[in-house]
């Protein structure tokens, strides 16, 4: 048995500050922006109810509101949260977490005396079933697909048991999806939990004025401390706002208004870095660059049910690999930030990823298997039609252009994001831009996308992609408790799928964070989480 232990808009800025004012009188100097963290969310934001916490923008809101029983760390391993430790048991199938008995649900009048309570093991299990009821629809049911039984022993003891040993468990309780929820309220609210959440997190919900403003304000019981045995956090309240323009969002960050802008977009990348990827002059001494790994794999997929014959055949999937130069289209795209995609489905810097099974840029064997096609099929235009979003137009006509050059026509859809959802999951579009960024920290999150039972729309398998063999390795790897030989069966199962092209990998995404000089401690991580508790300003 194992033990573990361990100003965006004037007239916000004024309404932070004023309810910051309001709610500490015991503070002495409260009225400053420095405590404030402020940043906008273009995608705006769907609920914050951790049930439903599937999109970025709610799983960054809902991460600073909730906690699990454990949490990701900036290195990709598991730490305890409001689990103070566990045991696994020899077998791999039974998990026993100890809770903390200093954690408590933010304050509401629901819970009558204190206007709180301590969080107990039996709150997991009412928070689990949760997830878990119909009535509810949770996005995340499916993390519970390997779970034979959860029950709280006591009130400081919970026990989780699998039906088959999974190794990448631990990684996937880190979801918002597993966090705590209070049963009188959220049975009190409803479906109106959305936007009155009451969580355990660093910070707690003050007001939600849709698609204007959010504010949270500093938790003053959060349980968790520094290494000095300093409270967290730092930061008396997060302001989030909804400008749906990303080049507005970025003035308002070169103005100073926000302190934070994420990821890079078209609109204004050439402003801010050089196509090596580094701030230009003008910025260094005002902003910081924070660029790390991410796991998310950006690629075209193919629907292999499609009745079209290029798609169906192999040779034009195959040109498509070979036929346009990743690295050019890094370097003027995206001005050098990300890694192009020459080896397989998982990304660069996981376990399981091989440089050496994807396709590298070969014009010359394009234009030939292009050819061949057209001999063999009489087909002498040969066409494809690449759907994406206007986000990523870019890319696709970048891609066009080469492919053209190889003997391909071409033709690129642009749909709104939530058409080209909806058409890849029922079927509806032959050649799809797409992107899978990690749910959990394990390859077999990314190859879950080409397992036969997980055919969309009741899976993610977008391409519906069959291997009989492939199946078979992805069953074993579930049962496999070497872990050298589970990343084996990881890079064998990714090479079969290149081998079939059902995708073509685009590259492999950085997190790229900037940042005012006066933050500190905000940090990155592979999977592109927002964590805040540690984060602090100066003047």
């Amino acid at each position: 048995m194992t033990l573990f232990n361990n100003n965006p808009l004037p007239y916000f800025t004024l309404l932070v500050l004023s309810l910051i004012a309001v709610s500490c009188s015991n503070t002495t100097d409260t009225t400053k922006e420095h405590l404030v963290f402020r940043y906008n969310e273009h995608k705006n934001i769907g609920s914050l109810d951790p049930a439903f916490a599937k999109d970025n923008a709610d799983i960054w809101a809902v991460n600073q509101l909730f906690n699990g029983l454990v949490q990701m760390d900036d290195s990709l391993l598991v730490q305890p949260s409001i689990a103070k430790q566990w045991t696994v048991s020899e077998n791999a199938l039974e998990y026993s977490f100890v809770l903390r008995d200093d954690v408590y649900f933010h304050k509401h009048n629901l819970f009558k005396k204190d206007s709180t309570r301590q969080v107990t093991a039996h709150d997991f299990e009412y928070s689990f079933n949760r997830v878990l009821d119909p009535n509810i629809a949770s996005s995340g049911r499916w993390i519970f697909n390997k779970v034979f039984d959860f029950k709280a022993m006591n009130d400081s003891v919970f026990k989780i048991t699998l039906k088959q040993p999974f190794p990448a468990f631990l990684g996937l309780l880190t979801m918002k999806y597993c966090s705590v929820v209070p049963k009188e309220v959220t049975e009190h609210y409803g479906s109106d939990f959305r936007a009155h959440p009451i969580g355990t997190g660093p910070f707690k919900f003050k007001r939600w004025e849709e698609n204007v403003k959010l504010v949270f304000r500093k938790n003053e019981q959060y349980f968790e401390t520094n290494a000095q045995g300093e409270k967290l956090p730092y930061l008396e309240a997060v302001a989030i706002t909804f400008l749906p323009d990303k080049q507005s969002e970025f003035m308002q960050f070169i103005q100073g208004n926000l302190d934070f802008l994420n990821s890079l977009d078209a609109s204004y990348q050439d402003e801010i870095l050089t196509t090596q990827g580094v701030l230009r002059d003008k910025y260094t001494a005002t902003i910081d660059l924070i660029r790390s790994p991410y796991l998310n794999t950006e690629y075209l997929a193919f629907y292999m049910d499609s009745d079209v014959n290029e798609i169906q055949s192999a040779q034009i999937r195959e040109a498509v690999n070979y036929g346009f130069d990743k690295q050019k289209m890094m370097t003027y795209l995206r001005n050098g930030i990300g890694i192009p995609a020459t080896g397989g489905f998982i990304p660069k810097g996981l376990p399981g990823h091989s440089a050496t099974i994807g396709y590298t840029y070969q014009p010359e064997k394009a234009k030939q298997l292009i050819a061949d096609y057209k001999e063999q099929s009489g087909n002498v235009t040969p066409k494809i039609t690449i759907t994406t979003t206007s986000n990523y137009l870019n890319f696709c006509e970048y891609i066009q252009r080469e492919l053209t050059k190889i003997g391909l026509t071409v033709a690129v859809d642009v749909l709104p994001a939530s058409s080209l959802k909806e058409g890849k999951a029922n079927g509806k579009l032959n050649v799809f831009r797409a992107s899978w960024v990690a749910d959990y920290p394990d390859a077999q999150n990314y190859l879950s996308l080409f397992y036969s039972d997980n055919f969309a729309p009741n899976g993610p398998n977008y391409t519906h992609f069959s291997n009989p063999k492939f199946d078979d390795w992805y069953k074993q790897a579930f049962i496999e408790t070497d872990e050298l030989e589970r990343l084996k069966l990881y890079t064998k199962m990714d090479s079969l799928v290149l081998k079939n092209t059902p995708i073509v990998p685009l590259y492999y995404d950085e997190v790229i964070r900037f940042t005012q000089k006066n933050v500190i401690g905000l940090g990155s991580n592979p999977t592109n989480l927002l964590e805040l508790k540690h984060v602090s300003k100066t003047n």
